[in-house]
């Protein structure tokens, strides 16, 4: 870890000790305020660095790729219970249409002779492989670093710390099996992961974290994923402790896993519905990433790799699509 890296972190462990309490408090704190100045709008991000990205970089072991995101299509899984829309997608030319409709004026010949094909399609912003922006939650109407719900959300999103702000990620990749830590396929329905899970299926795998990482948690939850009422019923999903073994000791920049919400349910605090989409994004700006496809790297046991991913950039959205990629490291 380089000298810059090492004087952000401590500023940044300094800023979460003032910013975070007791896990029994969580629901009365207030968000945090960046060490990276009133500015900041990406939170634990800043911890990337040209040289981390390098190091990383310098590392690729080459040959093999793996594809983390998942498949959009109708009747995928999504968050149909909170109302948010469904996936829809939908011809607005087929080559058959174009020569009924003739749009472009072009006449029945040329559209038998050029097939012209387009679509549309309408969705959640956390649908699929995604990443949360840190607006998507705060506390008392105010998101990381302050902002303020009344001066900085309009009627087109966010005018700071919205989805264009994420910068495209490239850095160290973990991945954290604790199903098979476990010696399971799949977590059990609402088992909620601990700190010790974590720290027992790192030592099975014999994987160290270390700061700035990306780590990613696999529940075993994407075996349901084509059977979207079977994977969004109660499952399985991170506790407090777990959430605050990642962020406050070990560093990580961004934390993600394969299940609909990182979190578990029902709420662990009391007056908060979402205590670690709360305590990730708006105290101490870690960025989600939710529903990541990790059965791929669980069944090669890879464990440490490049994280290479670049989200769509939705202005003042608070969350957007991702498409990361994990090649092996050396």
């Amino acid at each position: 870890m380089n000298t810059q890296m090492k004087t952000t972190l401590s500023v940044m462990l300094l800023g979460l000790a003032l910013a975070t309490g007791s896990p029994a408090t969580h629901a009365a704190q207030e968000v945090g305020i960046s060490p990276w100045g009133p500015q900041d709008e990406i939170g634990r991000l800043n911890l990337m660095t040209a040289d981390s990205q390098a190091a990383v970089l310098a590392r690729l072991a080459g040959g093999k790729s793996y594809d983390l995101s998942v498949e959009y299509h109708i009747g995928m899984p999504s968050w149909q219970a909170a109302g948010d829309p469904h996936y829809r997608i939908w011809m607005t030319h087929t080559p058959h249409g174009n020569v009924v409709a003739d749009p472009l004026g072009l006449g029945q010949a040329m559209n038998e002779h050029v097939s012209y094909t387009g679509a549309a399609i309408s969705m959640y912003t956390h649908m699929g492989t995604h990443i949360d922006a840190l607006g998507h939650f705060g506390l008392d109407g105010r998101i990381w670093n302050g902002f303020d719900a009344r001066t900085h959300l309009g009627d087109r999103g966010w005018t700071v710390a919205g989805a264009e702000k994420i910068p495209p990620i490239i850095a160290r990749g973990v991945l954290i099996d604790v199903a098979a830590s476990r010696n399971v396929d799949m977590l059990p329905d609402g088992y909620r992961v601990t700190r010790e899970d974590l720290r027992a299926a790192l030592a099975h795998q014999q994987t160290r974290l270390e700061p700035g990482d990306v780590v990613l948690i696999r529940t075993g939850r994407m075996r349901h994923y084509d059977d979207a009422e079977a994977y969004m019923a109660n499952p399985p999903g991170m506790g407090m402790e777990a959430a605050r073994f990642l962020v406050e000791e070990s560093g990580a920049m961004v934390v993600g896993a394969d299940n609909l919400s990182f979190e578990s349910f029902p709420s662990e605090i009391e007056g908060n519905y979402v205590p670690l989409h709360t305590y990730l994004l708006a105290q101490t700006g870690t960025p989600i990433i939710e529903l990541a496809y990790l059965e791929d790297l669980a069944r090669d046991r890879v464990y440490e790799f490049a994280f290479i991913g670049g989200s769509l950039k939705l202005r003042g959205s608070d969350a957007a699509p991702l498409r990361p990629i994990a090649i092996p490291l050396r």
